[in-house]
């Protein structure tokens, strides 16, 4: 049976500079399956966020296409944008709204009625415990509470794939895990997560297979356990810090 769940053919983004092109993503192509969790690992300027954003729709590609259901999603954009969140690394939440009406705000700008976003609303923010900061402004949250709030806005529509962008960075470690923990969830919900992340040991205990970019280019895509037994180490950093050592003699 066809686990595919998005396709990714021949992409490719590149940039005029003074200096000449540069190419983000360099010509990549993989198949992201239903209802896994894919880690992209890589250093900066690897291309992470770059394929991050297009995926997200944010930004066009230079060539290339993106299949979803058997087609473009470039032949309804629209569409496919009901099936996908996106948590960006650095919050975006409208500073001038409460924690209730940015989520509000998500549920209308996604045409959801407005049962649907009492229904959505109250479910989520009881699972991020968001009660007692419904009526304050994002500027008062802590980090950890601020990506609380993204991630509740990425899930008010209930997408099928969600496109996580280093949503631990700067966090405390405490943090983290439980952010850990709600994308554990998410994947037994059957939700299909791209994890962007800097973290190694994030991807090696989250991710269901790693991908690892360099220079806009896929440099290897396999399971974690796979990566260990090939190179032969015991962390999946230990595997990293080789490719990354191997690149540059």
């Amino acid at each position: 049976m066809n686990n595919i769940f998005v396709k990714i053919i021949n992409l490719k983004k590149y940039y005029q500079q003074k200096n000449g092109v540069v190419k983000a993503l360099d010509n990549i192509s993989f198949d992201i399956n239903k209802g896994e969790v894919i880690g992209l690992l890589g250093i900066n300027g690897a291309g992470k966020t770059t394929l991050s954003s297009i995926l997200a729709t944010l930004h066009p590609p230079t060539g290339g296409d993106i299949i979803f259901k058997d087609k473009s999603i470039y032949k309804d954009i629209n569409e496919y944008r009901k099936f996908i969140g996106y948590c960006p690394q650095k919050p975006n939440l409208i500073m001038d709204l409460t924690v209730k009406q940015n989520l509000i705000f998500a549920g209308k700008y996604y045409g959801l009625c407005k049962n649907a976003i009492e229904e959505r609303f109250e479910k989520l923010v009881k699972k991020y415990a968001l009660q007692k900061y419904l009526y304050e402004t994002p500027t008062s949250l802590s980090g950890g509470y601020k990506q609380r709030v993204m991630i509740a806005r990425t899930l008010m529509h209930q997408p099928k794939f969600i496109i996580l962008d280093e949503p631990t960075v700067g966090l405390d470690p405490h943090i983290r895990h439980q952010l850990w923990e709600t994308i554990r969830e998410l994947k037994k919900e059957e939700i299909t997560i791209l994890l962007t992340t800097h973290y190694i040991e994030e991807a090696e205990i989250l991710a269901d297979r790693i991908c690892i970019l360099d220079k806009g280019k896929i440099k290897l895509i396999d399971t974690p356990e796979n990566l260990s037994s090939i190179y032969q180490k015991s962390r999946l950093e230990e595997v990293f810090l080789q490719l990354m050592h191997e690149e540059t003699e």
